[in-house]
């Protein structure tokens, strides 16, 4: 009877003791993001490569719908000339995708590119390196704080409050208006006869003045906003290096 007693115990520490150590594992892989992701993919309706990456950006921002990632898709214009014209593309963008080349010494621009904090780029449909780059982001405490709130709109302009902190005199704050998500059908160029799934399309892509480290400031609306089917992202981006330093989701 004292040896199975005696059994028993140890049977009670052994569990104990793995079940310590499994937690112990588990605390070593997931940790809690410390910092945020600015997840920046560049795209286009007239590119055959570029699905497969819209794809993985919609499965990502699902699995991390809880987490500080922020996801933009930019529909660059260099690909209408080619057979379809993307209705959601815009120069605007594809001149943010050149001004990203120079920052990262890179030759060319090229779709599907994803930039993460607008330091680290890769080919958009690569999943282990975009896993990668994200694990590592939101585990790195950031250099700065965002917060966007107290959205007021009026037809087709808003304002709303900003407040920063940690923000050196190279940073300014961008506003993306993005449009939660869209299908098209396209009927000509490389993807022709496909209909393809968007997320997270930039419509606007707008600096705004800040003054001081807190105040109020206005930015146009895109024909067809509203709370639900839309979303509003800030980024704090050093204007010299090209890192976003800091991001936030306005609350609609």
């Amino acid at each position: 009877m004292r040896l199975i007693k005696i059994s028993f115990i140890a049977c009670l520490l052994v569990s104990a003791m793995a079940a310590r150590a499994k937690a112990t594992r588990l605390n070593k892989t997931t940790p809690d993001p410390k910092g945020f992701a600015v997840v920046e993919l560049f795209t286009s309706e007239g590119c055959s490569s570029c699905p497969p990456a819209d794809e993985l950006v919609a499965k990502i921002q699902k699995e991390n719908k809880d987490k500080p990632v922020y996801i933009l898709a930019y529909h660059v214009d260099y690909w209408n000339r080619l057979g379809w014209k993307d209705v959601f593309s815009s120069a605007d963008f594809s001149k943010r995708q050149h001004e990203y080349a120079n920052y990262l010494h890179l030759q060319s621009v090229y779709t599907p590119q994803v930039i993460v904090n607008g330091k680290t780029e890769f080919v958009g449909s690569e999943e282990g390196t975009f896993r990668n780059a994200l694990k590592a982001s939101l585990q790195k405490q950031p250099k700065a704080q965002l917060t966007v709130s107290g959205l007021k709109t009026d037809k087709n302009m808003a304002s709303f409050n900003y407040t920063t902190t940690g923000a050196d005199k190279n940073t300014v704050l961008l506003i993306a208006v993005l449009q939660k998500s869209a299908q098209t059908k396209v009927e000509r160029g490389e993807n022709g006869g496909r209909t393809l799934s968007h997320v997270q399309i930039v419509r606007e892509l707008q600096p705004v003045a800040i003054k001081g480290n807190s105040g109020t400031a206005n930015m146009a609306l895109p024909h067809g906003f509203n709370t639900h089917d839309w979303e509003i992202i800030g980024l704090l981006q050093n204007k010299s290096t090209g890192a976003v330093v800091g991001a936030a989701r306005m609350a609609l």
